[in-house]
């Protein structure tokens, strides 16, 4: 079972948190936050699905990445 070293680990950990910040920015540019702090989805209600779904995709992949990774280098189940 191959196993990946912390270098590999932290690399594809910082991957990871540079795609979410992408997909903040992506929703900070639009939509607004409300008076709570969070979003206020109805200031635009008709984001283009195509762009959040590929901003989605790459988070997701990058998780189930990062996942595999750890699984095969702490063994875990």
């Amino acid at each position: 079972m191959e196993k990946f070293d912390k270098n590999d680990v932290q690399m594809q950990s910082d991957k990871l948190m540079q795609i979410r910040e992408e997909f903040y920015s992506f929703l900070d540019k639009n939509l607004q936050v409300s008076k709570n702090g969070g979003y206020d989805f109805s200031t635009n209600p008709t984001l283009n699905a195509k762009e959040v779904y590929e901003h989605f995709f790459k988070l997701d992949y990058q998780a189930r990445k990062l996942r595999g990774i750890l699984v095969k280098t702490y063994e875990l189940n």
